[in-house]
C-alpha cells in the first residue's frame, strides 16, 4: 500500500508540473465546470420557485445533495478521467505494454497515472460549496452522519468509474469504443437526479446493474435519515459486484490483447 502511495504522489507532481506548461487550458477547464455548478444550482433553484419539495426534499436538502454531486464528478474529473480517454489509443498502439510490465497492478496505473492537476482547483470549489450546504443545513445531523456520508460519496466516485469502465473496456474487442463512451457519458444524468423521483424498473436498475442512485442520492439520503444498515449492506455488495465485473472484463480484454510485439 505504501508504494503504491508514494507511486501516486509522484503522479500528482509530475501533473502539475506539466499542467503549468499549458495555462490557458488550465484556467479553460476551471471556468467550463464553473459553469456547470452554476446551471445546476440555478437548475433546482429555479424549480423550487413552483414547488416546496422534490420527491421527500426540501431545499437546503437538495443543495446539500447537489453539493455532493459535485465532489463526485470532481474527483471523477481529476483522479480518473483523464486516464479512461487513454484507453483506446494505448490498446490500439498496442502502448498497453509499458503498463502490463511494470510491477504494480497495470489496471491501477493505467487509472490513475494521470492526475489532472487543472481539475484540482474545480475539486476544491466543489467541496467549498459542499461544505457551504453542510453548515447552512437546517436539519439535525450527527458526525457519524457526516463521516459516513463522505466514505459513501468516496465509494460513489468508485462506482462511477466502474460504471465508466463498461463504456471503455469494449475497445479490446470493437477496436473503437468511442460510441459505448457516449452511451456512460450520457448516463452521467441519473447521478445529478434525486432517487426520489424514480420508481418501477427504472429504479432498480439505477440501485443494482446502473447504479448511479448509489454514487450520490443514496449518500445523501443516510445524511438527512441516520445510519440504515441494509442500505449500507446493499451499497457493500453492489460495489463489490461491480468491481469484480470489471475485473472479469479487464482480464478477458487482455487475454486477446494483441501486444506491439506479436
Amino acid at each position: 500500500m505504501i508504494r503504491y502511495l508514494r507511486l501516486y504522489a509522484y503522479f500528482v507532481r509530475f501533473s502539475f508540473s506539466k499542467s503549468m506548461e499549458f495555462r490557458l487550458d488550465f484556467f479553460f477547464r476551471i471556468v467550463m465546470d464553473c459553469i456547470y455548478y452554476a446551471v445546476n444550482i440555478g437548475f433546482y433553484t429555479v424549480l423550487f420557485r413552483h414547488t416546496s419539495l422534490i420527491g421527500n426534499w426540501n431545499l437546503d436538502q437538495i443543495y446539500v445533495f447537489v453539493g455532493g454531486v459535485f465532489v463526485v464528478d470532481a474527483l471523477m474529473m481529476t483522479v480518473i478521467s483523464n486516464n479512461m480517454w487513454m484507453f483506446s489509443t494505448y490498446i490500439n498502439k498496442g502502448d498497453l505494454d509499458y503498463y502490463l510490465v511494470r510491477p504494480v497492478s497495470s489496471l491501477f496505473f493505467l487509472s490513475v497515472r494521470e492526475f489532472a492537476a487543472n481539475s484540482f482547483l474545480n475539486l476544491i470549489i466543489a467541496i467549498s460549496f459542499w461544505v457551504w450546504t453542510i453548515v447552512h443545513y437546517t436539519g439535525s445531523w450527527g458526525f457519524l452522519q457526516l463521516f459516513v456520508y463522505v466514505l459513501l460519496l468516496i465509494n460513489g466516485t468508485f462506482l462511477y468509474y466502474c460504471t465508466q469502465m463498461f463504456g471503455v473496456l469494449p475497445i479490446f474487442w470493437t477496436q473503437s469504443s468511442q460510441g459505448f463512451v457516449e452511451i456512460f457519458m450520457n448516463f452521467h444524468s441519473f447521478m445529478e437526479r434525486p432517487h426520489h423521483i424514480f420508481d418501477g424498473w427504472m429504479r432498480k436498475v439505477l440501485v443494482t446493474i446502473l447504479p448511479y442512485s448509489l454514487m450520490t442520492s443514496f449518500p445523501a439520503e443516510v445524511f438527512f435519515t441516520g445510519l440504515n444498515f441494509e442500505l449500507l449492506l446493499h451499497v457493500f455488495l453492489v460495489t463489490v459486484g461491480l468491481f469484480l465485473f470489471v475485473l472479469f472484463i479487464w482480464n478477458r480484454g487482455l487475454k486477446i490483447y494483441s501486444s506491439a510485439s506479436s
